[in-house]
């Protein structure tokens, strides 16, 4: 496919007013100025002026987890009968027939990281995948992006019901240091182990394995935290055991920005479109992700659907811009910087050569309540839209 005649906004260093976009195999093959368009007898695409951007990333959803207009039926967001289940995995969880993955694509939302929490001190394993397909396989960019854990009043109130550890956010904190401290010793006894044939390997630990890529800083520990002192918790712990951590939803970090920007801390912020539901969320506010930027904090913008209906994270940008957010950067929160934090910016975040064809143009402004994109494209493919074909 050859995209012509695009207002282009590649999300790196260079923009074209008036561009082309060559797709090749489901990847970007080139992008330039108009006037270098190569020639084709493949399919066409006339933007006719549209704006062009990479499509949106939705870096922290619960998508497929809790399926719309199910109850329990449709909940796999959260396995509640341990504190401790990093063993958890997304990938076994999520539906991609959940109707929900369609208005995703109609929003333009192309990527989304999704998994289970909060509920538990350590949920399990977070994966990263396309928002268009029948099979979870065949979506995937990443089966186990990340781990999650989780700081606070969620675990605090489901177990404090069952009258069981964690009721408190000492407990809560103990139960992570422990089973990470179990993880390090694991791998510490599996490498002896192949280093000496005379050692045997340890019994093995469905919760120690499934925290090796953890501990061994080969996948993210994303930390669910709202409050100060519990993104200070979660710090304190990703800096004990030397993990490669982000921050999600951080709703106080507009008042730690600047101790956020000595520790040089990711975040994940939102939801933003949302009321104050819990007393950890006083001091919510629109402004967040502007403070945040202001500091100088790589930060993205997230849902946390189905906390916020997945198909409005570009309306929650615009929020952001209303609280004060330079207006590119919210189009930054949205598409590379998301990509960047979540370490996917090799696949999907911008428009440049090698990377995978999603795509969203636009006649108006993406970040208007009003707006919808005209034509969604993933991996190259047309799938949505209102210009959509067929």
């Amino acid at each position: 496919m050859l995209i012509i005649n695009a207002n282009i906004k590649t999300m790196e260093e260079k923009d074209y007013e008036n561009g082309y976009i060559l797709i090749e195999n489901g990847k970007i093959k080139a992008v330039g100025e108009m006037k270098d368009a190569p020639q084709t007898d493949g399919e066409l695409l006339d933007a006719e002026g549209r704006l062009v951007l990479p499509g949106f990333i939705d870096a922290h959803s619960h998508l497929g987890m809790w399926e719309d207009g199910l109850a329990f039926e449709g909940d796999d967001g959260n396995e509640e009968t341990d504190p401790v289940t990093p063993q958890m995995r997304a990938v076994d969880a999520v539906n991609p027939m959940d109707h929900c993955f369609e208005e995703a694509r109609e929003g333009g939302v192309t990527t989304v990281l999704t998994g289970p929490g909060s509920a538990n001190p350590i949920s399990g394993s977070w994966c990263a995948l396309k928002t268009f397909g029948k099979r979870i396989d065949d979506m995937l960019i990443d089966p186990a992006i990340g781990m999650k854990f989780s700081m606070g009043e969620n675990p605090k109130n489901v177990y404090n019901g069952k009258n069981e550890t964690p009721t408190t956010r000492m407990g809560t904190a103990a139960l992570i240091r422990e089973q990470l401290r179990k993880a390090k010793r694991y791998s510490k006894d599996l490498k002896r182990a192949k280093k000496d044939p005379e050692v045997d390997p340890p019994e093995y630990d469905i919760k120690c394995e499934a925290l090796l890529p953890v501990v061994r800083r080969k996948i993210k520990a994303f930390f669910h935290a709202h409050r100060a002192d519990d993104i200070f918790t979660a710090i304190r712990i990703a800096k004990e055991f030397h993990l490669d951590y982000v921050i999600v939803h951080g709703t106080e970090g507009h008042l730690i920005a600047d101790l956020l920007r000595e520790e040089e801390a990711k975040v994940i912020t939102g939801p933003i479109l949302c009321d104050r539901s819990k007393p950890e969320l006083r001091n919510l506010t629109i402004q967040n992700p502007a403070v945040l930027s202001a500091h100088g904090i790589k930060a993205a913008i997230c849902t946390d659907h189905p906390v916020i209906p997945i198909q409005y994270l570009p309306l929650s940008g615009g929020l952001a811009v209303k609280g004060g957010l330079p207006y590119e950067e919210a189009l930054r929160m949205l598409t590379i910087l998301p990509a960047q934090i979540c370490g996917i910016d090799h696949r999907v975040g911008s428009i440049q050569e090698g990377k995978d064809a999603d795509l969203v143009l636009y006649s108006d402004d993406p970040l208007n309540i009003y707006s919808s994109p005209d034509y969604v494209l993933i991996d190259g493919k047309l799938i949505a839209g209102k210009k959509r074909e067929g």
